[in-house]
């Protein structure tokens, strides 16, 4: 908002002092206008935040049929992945026009900063204004080239509500059910109804069919390995299970696949010991080559640690290329602390959960770092 205020006193600027001379004390008139328009802009944001639920209740009161609701956001969700804007560009766009998402959310999934994200909105708002983009639903032959944006922008969504980057709740139940649902309309239609699409709904009903265990009655995170698995929710688990099945048409498989095997072999462990490591350290090895993401890498890290110990962890994070990303990411020290913890490296871990608990955001992750360090003394 800063930016675009100073960018837009300065437009002021050039319109009215050739005409009207230059002010005595120019850099106070910029910093004043400036001051005017961010004043205005959070006056009408603050009229929308009033009047919100009354507009979320007339939408409820429309109903669900095509044309309304998930239909209308799925159509937008087409429009704002248009192939003329560059892949990263559509992705904030969706996620910040259509899911309302902060810059700061859409930074910390892609582990950039804010700036960049704000930057990525300015060019693609440029490049629908100089393209003239029109605002209507792609013709049939440039769906399919639109369905991984589309797919990319839920996958998000989910993950923004399995766990939250901000706010008070670890885990935002209502962003992973609309992300399932949007899959769901999306996998209805015969153009879009495609295995990477089954894979990614059985991806995110297999995950959130284990939400329920995720915390305790305070709130506290629980590991997967703390969870009572007798309140997950077996029917989503045979939902995801028979989706999973359905993603195996044809010969691609795409990382939501292979996403969607690691969370199927966590749900059919029926303990902790059950789980079958051995495996998803396979998937994982699968994963980083299709997905160079860091974030994948260190995934794949604690399945290192899980088969061949926590040295051997250890040693798959330092080996992670991109790992400068990794610094300011509190999961990263979370691991490391809990890996180093387990070597009885106490105070090489202190000093990395230390630096997550500046980085995490949310209350539940937290108080979480702060046990683990008290169990490190």
């Amino acid at each position: 908002m800063a930016e675009d205020v100073v960018q837009e006193a300065l437009i002021r600027a050039m319109k009215t002092w050739p005409l009207h001379g230059t002010p005595d004390e120019p850099a106070a008139w910029l910093l004043r206008t400036a001051k005017n328009l961010a004043v205005d802009q959070l006056r009408r944001e603050q009229t929308f935040h009033r009047k919100q639920p009354e507009i979320l209740a007339g939408m409820e009161d429309v109903g669900e049929g095509p044309g309304d609701g998930g239909y209308d956001l799925v159509r937008l969700l087409f429009i704002c992945c248009h192939p003329a804007l560059p892949g990263e560009a559509q992705t904030a766009l969706a996620l910040k026009t259509l899911c309302g998402f902060s810059a700061g959310e859409i930074a910390k999934a892609f582990l950039i900063s804010e700036v960049a994200v704000m930057k990525r909105l300015t060019r693609a708002r440029q490049k629908i204004r100089e393209l003239a983009l029109p605002f209507a639903m792609p013709e049939e032959g440039e769906i399919s080239e639109r369905l991984d944006a589309v797919f990319r922008v839920i996958y998000l969504l989910f993950n923004e509500g399995y766990k939250a980057s901000s706010g008070e709740r670890l885990v935002r139940e209502e962003l992973c059910a609309e992300a399932i649902r949007l899959a769901r309309i999306i996998l209805e239609e015969p153009l879009t109804r495609t295995p990477r699409g089954f894979a990614l709904l059985a991806l995110m009903q297999l995950c959130a069919a284990r939400l329920p265990a995720r915390t305790d009655d305070a709130g506290n995170l629980l590991r997967l390995h703390e969870q009572d698995r007798a309140v997950w929710d077996r029917e989503l688990i045979a939902a995801g299970m028979r989706n999973l099945a359905r993603s195996g048409v044809g010969s691609s498989v795409s990382e939501y696949h292979v996403e969607a095997a690691i969370a199927a072999c966590h749900c059919a462990a029926v303990d902790p010991a059950a789980t079958d490591w051995v495996k998803i350290l396979g998937f994982y090895d699968r994963l980083v080559e299709m997905n160079d993401s860091p974030v994948v890498a260190l995934n794949r890290a604690v399945a290192v640690a899980r088969v061949s110990g926590p040295l051997a962890g250890l040693e798959a994070i330092e080996a992670i290329s991109g790992s400068q990303r990794l610094e300011g990411y509190h999961l990263y020290h979370v691991i490391r602390g809990v890996l180093l913890g387990e070597l009885g490296r106490n105070d090489e871990g202190v000093v990395h959960f230390r630096q997550a608990l500046e980085l995490a955001e949310v209350p539940a992750e937290r108080e979480f770092i702060a046990r683990r360090m008290q169990e490190l003394g």
